[in-house]
């Protein structure tokens, strides 16, 4: 492979029936939020993961908003959330005047259940109001936890929490559509099917992807009926345009709704795709000094969404940002994490308890190329220039 070769970091797949579908939806002229394939959509969500009710959303953010308002949360209320993750749960619950408080992480890089029991255990008091912060004085009403890169949280743990302490809980599985548990209390159940309610995403980079769109799923049929009528404008008459409530217009197209019902179709098999590829990844990168694979929690089946190597600069002779701008040089696309949540200026007043871990990765960490159409060949091309790049 020659050096101006370019592996993007991660690049939809787009194959299967994809074509036949949505130009159905364009000789039919059904491409809005109308159509038979936004309610297919839900239908093959809640036939893969099991899930009794699925609403498609137009992105993975409002997902989240309107789950989280569906489960309470009011403004002047707290969610424990990590402060490693993408912005989007953390924007999602400013969205309703809401406050973050932000969590450490645990060493897959997701929400620690041992440091958010310390912070409810000693920095709260339970009333009959909820679970109160000693410091703000505001409500703690629930726990949105994100299951990074694909590997899923420990929901034994924040469910135990949760339940003792009357939280909501609202996972935000954005990145972890066909991950499961394998063993424990949740074994064969998929991570967005445990919480109160469950947020998947579609967006460009995603597993599965309908360019921009999302899944709410929850067990609750009341719940999923509100969060349809919600998120298509409250409508209460639709012919005479009745509207009793503030809805919102947080539709899926029927066009993109297409897409995903021909990329569900193909989730299993890219599942194994990135399952390889990562295999892959750890056989080549196990000599390299100083470089190590991201694992993957025990009793879980992740869908290996995102490959993620931990850069010791000591033993590898460089640090992850020289490391970034080598593999740049040679054609390879890679990322670091996230810039810490409590960190970020529209968050740094907020309260974070006991930030540790999450700041240790966030200067070590390198997401590598991980896309479903990655091959065999790109990955040992990646691994060798990794090993060469010190």
């Amino acid at each position: 492979m020659s050096k101006q070769a370019f592996i993007p970091l991660s690049v939809p797949c787009i194959e299967g029936n994809a074509w036949k579908y949505v130009k159905e939806c364009l000789d039919t002229g059904w491409v809005s939020s109308a159509g038979k394939y936004v309610e297919i959509f839900e239908q093959k969500i809640c036939g893969y993961t099991k899930a009794k009710y699925a609403v498609a959303v137009s992105n993975g953010t409002v997902g989240l908003y309107i789950s989280l308002k569906l489960s309470g949360v009011e403004p002047g209320d707290e969610v424990l959330v990590p402060t490693l993750t993408f912005i989007a749960p953390v924007n999602a619950i400013r969205y309703l005047g809401a406050e973050p408080v932000f969590m450490d992480c645990d060493d897959f890089m997701n929400l620690d259940p041992v440091n958010m029991a310390e912070f409810v255990q000693s920095g709260c008091r339970l009333t009959k109001r909820g679970l109160i912060n000693k410091k703000t004085g505001r409500r703690v009403k629930a726990i949105l936890p994100v299951h990074i890169f694909g590997n899923p949280c420990d929901m034994q743990a924040i469910m135990g929490l949760a339940r003792k302490y009357g939280l909501k809980v609202i996972e935000d599985a954005t990145e972890s559509l066909g991950s499961s548990y394998t063993s424990g209390v949740y074994e064969n159940k998929f991570t967005g099917t445990i919480g109160d309610l469950g947020v998947y995403s579609f967006n460009g980079n995603k597993i599965v992807t309908t360019g921009s769109g999302g899944m709410i799923v929850t067990n609750d049929k009341s719940i999923a009926e509100k969060a349809k009528y919600l998120t298509t404008q409250a409508k209460d008459d639709a012919i005479r345009y009745v509207h009793n409530e503030v809805g919102y217009n947080f539709r899926l197209t029927n066009l993109l709704a297409a897409l995903g019902v021909a990329q569900i179709e193909k989730l299993p098999g890219y599942i194994k795709i990135k399952k390889a590829n990562y295999l892959e990844y750890k056989k080549r990168l196990a000599g390299i000094k100083g470089v190590t694979l991201l694992g993957t929690p025990a009793g879980t089946s992740p869908n290996y969404w995102f490959y993620s190597i931990i850069i010791d600069k000591d033993a590898y002779g460089a640090d992850r940002e020289r490391l970034m701008a080598k593999l740049e040089s040679s054609g390879i696309q890679t990322r670091p994490i996230w810039f810490l949540n409590h960190l970020q200026k529209p968050y740094s007043k907020n309260q974070a308890f006991k930030i540790e871990k999450a700041t240790w990765f966030w200067e070590r960490v390198l997401n590598v190329p991980c896309s479903s159409g990655l091959t065999k060949r790109q990955v040992a091309y990646v691994a060798a220039k990794i090993k060469s790049s010190n």
